[in-house]
């Protein structure tokens, strides 16, 4: 799902209200409660923070762009203090300059600066022309298969924010994508997916990395999937579709 409220899939929303269910009744969800209309933070976050953190393509990257999510904190952290630049998408893209630059050699309190609250204090505005290529995406899913297939909190902002950056030349078929998980969140059913749902290459839980072998990332904005009043209330796509 991207964008549009007149489509709603329902096969991704029941999959999500189970998940979501499930990590409450289990136990595993963790703070923001409830887990329920959000990406879930849960149990073991650090501990797929390290995992991911042991990865060629973690090692390999310079730049991230991470969600802004309280289960990616850890991995958000991890970045700057490994000395990788990060971005993060302003909230629903409301901005011109809709990415915050947290650069490791400026920021005094990573613990601060990676929340939600900091990244807007510690964070540099800026818009698409003066981002960096990205080399690693971490996404935070509801969902996601062991092919890669990722369910979000059905905004579809996360995929938005990726075609953005392609119309750009920020991402490409080679860039990585990651997603750090609880297992429960590891589902065996097909997931439906459109042209501009983004594949996880990586999906890394506290026990496990899968690679998935995935494929088909997005050429860039899906403009089909995007209403009038979306296309509005964002301003680099009104910039986009000029071009």
């Amino acid at each position: 799902m991207y964008l549009r409220a007149d489509r709603p899939d329902m096969e991704k929303q029941a999959l999500r209200e189970r998940v979501w269910d499930e990590l409450e009744e289990s136990g595993v969800a963790r703070f923001p409660y409830p887990p329920h209309g959000r990406i879930p933070n849960f149990a073991g976050a650090d501990a797929a923070a390290d995992r991911l953190a042991t990865t060629d393509a973690w090692r390999e990257a310079d730049v991230v762009k991470a969600n802004p999510d309280a289960p990616q904190l850890p991995v958000r952290r991890a970045a700057l203090r490994a000395g990788k630049t990060v971005y993060m998408a302003v909230p629903r893209l409301r901005d011109e300059e809709c990415f915050l630059r947290l650069d490791p050699a400026e920021v005094d309190d990573v613990d601060h600066a990676t929340t939600v609250g900091g990244s807007s204090e510690a964070g540099v505005p800026v818009g698409p022309d003066d981002v960096e290529p990205v080399d690693l995406v971490v996404s935070g899913s509801v969902a996601v298969t062991e092919a890669g297939a990722r369910v979000g909190k059905g905004e579809g902002y996360s995929d938005l924010e990726f075609g953005v950056l392609r119309e750009f030349g920020l991402v490409g078929d080679a860039t990585t994508t990651a997603t750090t998980v609880h297992e429960r969140q590891v589902v065996d059913e097909a997931v439906p997916t459109a042209a501009h749902d983004v594949p996880m290459d990586l999906v890394v839980t506290p026990d496990r990395t899968v690679e998935t072998g995935a494929d088909g990332k997005p050429a860039g904005v899906d403009w089909d999937a995007l209403d009038d009043e979306r296309l509005a209330e964002i301003p680099v796509l009104d910039r986009l579709r000029a071009r």
